[in-house]
C-alpha cells in the first residue's frame, strides 16, 4: 500500500534542527552535526542522543549516509528536489514574516525536476485501483453513469469554490445546480462561481480527448469558463498579482508568463503517466498564476480534464481539508516542495475511486 503520509512524521525540535542542518550541507559528519545542534539549541547532548535522532531520520528515509567509520557523511535523502520533506505543522506555526522562503520569486530551475514525482510502486498501485474504476464504468448503464457524474460535479463545484472562500453549503450547491435556485443570504457572485464550475466540467466531459494534448489556448478556454460573468479579464495577465498569505510573487511579464506556460505544457507532454501529468498541471498552473484570477480553480478542472482524457477517475476533493490544501500550495510556492500536495492528491484520488461510480 502507498504510504506517503508526510504529516505523520513528527520530528522533535532537536530532530528538526539536525535535519535542517544536514539539508543545508553537501555532506556533513556526526561531529559537525552535534556541534551545530548544541550551538543552535543552546544545550549539550551526548553523542548517543544525536546518533539516535539521526537513526530516526535514516529509518524514515529523510537522510542517507555514505562512507564508513569516521568517514561517514550524511546527506538529505531526496532523489527529486520537488519531493523535499517539510514538517507542515511546524512550518506554518511560523508567521508569514518568520518563514524562511527559499523561492520568493518564480524558480526557472523547477523544470529540471518535473518528472518522477511517483515511483514505480506508487504508480503500479494507483493504476491497479483505477482499473477497478474502469471496469465499473464499463459495466454501468448510461443513466447511472450520468447520475454519478452529476454527483461528482456538484461536490467538486462546491468544494473547489469553498477552497476559494465561497460560503455555499453542499445542499445549497446541489439545489443551485439541479434547480437553478440561488440560496438566500449569499452574493450573486458565489452562485456564478459554482455554476461556472459546472459549465467547465460539462465542457471537459464533452471534449475529453482534447486534453490528452495541452495547448495555451485550451487552458485559456477552460479559464474563460471558470471566470465567466465574474468581472475577471480573460487571457494571460499583463501585470503583477499578489497572493494572500505568502511573500512569493509570480512573474509579472506577459511574455515570460506565456514562455513558462508553454514550457510547462511541453514538460507535461513528456511525462508518461496521466496521474503525474495531472498532478504537475495542477501545481504549475497554481504556481505560474497565468491569469488575473481563477488560477487554482482552473488548475483543478485542468487536472481532472487530463485524468478523464486518459480514462482515470476524476477528483471531487470533497473530503480535503481546505486549510491543508492551501498550506500544500503555499509550501510549493515558497519551497518548491510538492510532497504534501502529492499526499493530498493521492488521498483524493483514492477517495474518488472508493466513493463514486460504484453502482
Amino acid at each position: 500500500m502507498i504510504q506517503i503520509y508526510t504529516r505523520m512524521i513528527n520530528l522533535t525540535k532537536r530532530q528538526s534542527t539536525i535535519f535542517g542542518f544536514i539539508r543545508g550541507q553537501k555532506g556533513v559528519g556526526t561531529r559537525e552535526i552535534k556541534a551545530y545542534t548544541e550551538r543552535d539549541l543552546g544545550e549539550v547532548f551526548s553523542r548517543v542522543t544525536i546518533i539516535r535522532d539521526m537513526d530516526f531520520l535514516l529509518e524514515n528515509k529523510l537522510i542517507k549516509k555514505e562512507g564508513m567509520g569516521r568517514s561517514v557523511l550524511y546527506f538529505e535523502a531526496v532523489e527529486n528536489k520537488l519531493l523535499s520533506y517539510f514538517n507542515v505543522e511546524e512550518y506554518f506555526k511560523k508567521t508569514l514574516d518568520e518563514r524562511v522562503v527559499t523561492y520568493p520569486n518564480f524558480n526557472f530551475e523547477i523544470f529540471d525536476n518535473m518528472a518522477g514525482l511517483f515511483n514505480d510502486d506508487e504508480l503500479s498501485e494507483l493504476q491497479e485501483i483505477n482499473n477497478f474504476y474502469e471496469k465499473r464504468v464499463a459495466s454501468m448503464s448510461e443513466t447511472i453513469f450520468k447520475k454519478e457524474l452529476e454527483r461528482l460535479t456538484i461536490e467538486l463545484s462546491w468544494k473547489s469554490s469553498q477552497i476559494e472562500g465561497n460560503t455555499y453549503s453542499l445542499i445549497d450547491t446541489e439545489i443551485l445546480i439541479r434547480e437553478n435556485k440561488e440560496a438566500e443570504g449569499h452574493e450573486k457572485e458565489e452562485a456564478v462561481m459554482i455554476l461556472n464550475h459546472k459549465k467547465a466540467l460539462d465542457y471537459v466531459l464533452n471534449n475529453k480527448e482534447v486534453f490528452s494534448d495541452l495547448t495555451v489556448r485550451k487552458i485559456e478556454d477552460l479559464h474563460a469558463l471558470i471566470v465567466g460573468d465574474l468581472n475577471v479579464a480573460t487571457g494571460l495577465r499583463k501585470g503583477l498579482v499578489g497572493i494572500t498569505g505568502t511573500i512569493y510573487r509570480p512573474l509579472d511579464n506577459q511574455y515570460q508568463i506565456k514562455e513558462v506556460l508553454e514550457k510547462t505544457i511541453s514538460a507535461i507532454g513528456k511525462i508518461q503517466h496521466p496521474l503525474e501529468k495531472a498532478l504537475m498541471a495542477i501545481l504549475m498552473i497554481s504556481y505560474i498564476q497565468p491569469f488575473e484570477d481563477g488560477n487554482k480553480r482552473t488548475a483543478r478542472i485542468l487536472g481532472n480534464a487530463i485524468l478523464m482524457a486518459y480514462g482515470f477517475c476524476p477528483l471531487s476533493y470533497r473530503s480535503v481539508n481546505e486549510s491543508d490544501y492551501k498550506k500544500a500550495i503555499l509550501l510549493f510556492y515558497e519551497q518548491n516542495s510538492a510532497l504534501f500536495f502529492k499526499e493530498l492528491f493521492v488521498e483524493q484520488f483514492k477517495f474518488a475511486i472508493n466513493n463514486y461510480f460504484l453502482a
